[in-house]
């Protein structure tokens, strides 16, 4: 579930304005579980569904959208991602859901994982598309957004190191 809040970076004026003044980095914490199956069956593109306690766990206020930032699997290494949090309204979901893409090829699927997540920004509003291809356009484009991002930009790329992503018993050493 959400983890903590934590006002490390700041803001561009443009994602100020479009985040209401929110701050990142946002660590959660959830278990992946089964969505629609939509992603890897008629997208191309598969995404990792967080259970609903992670979704509940969202600020009340937290706006609906596409975000970029970092996530990994049972605390493994962290890969670039860019997530779904809302509605899925070219879908017309009526349930809140949180679908993050890892831009990372596992090979098979990790139901039941511990899937981490460290939001780092906004990329944009979550809409409906005329078409299919529409939407699948607009993903690539989120993804190549994020990847260009995460690479250039160094407040982000220090956060896939962040202690957030180490197992417990590592943690437990460095800290002591």
């Amino acid at each position: 579930y959400v983890v903590r809040l934590a006002f490390e970076l700041p803001l561009t004026s443009l994602q100020s304005a479009r985040m209401d003044s929110k701050r990142f980095p946002l660590y959660i914490r959830g278990l992946v579980v089964k969505g629609f199956g939509r992603g890897s069956r008629e997208l191309g593109i598969p995404t990792a569904n967080l259970d609903a306690g992670a979704v509940d766990s969202l600020p009340e206020d937290f706006k609906n959208g596409i975000y970029f930032g970092w996530a990994s699997i049972d605390r493994g290494e962290a890969h670039k991602m860019v997530m779904s949090v809302g509605y899925n309204p070219h879908y017309k979901n009526n349930g809140r859901s949180m679908e993050a893409h890892l831009l990372h090829d596992f090979g098979e699927d990790f139901y039941g994982s511990e899937l981490n997540v460290v939001i780092v920004g906004f990329i944009r509003d979550e809409k409906s598309f005329p078409s299919l291809e529409a939407l699948i356009a607009a993903i690539h484009s989120d993804i190549n957004e994020a990847k260009i991002t995460l690479d250039r930009e160094d407040k982000y790329r220090r956060l896939k190191t962040s202690s957030f992503f180490e197992p417990d018993e590592i943690k437990g050493k460095t800290e002591s």
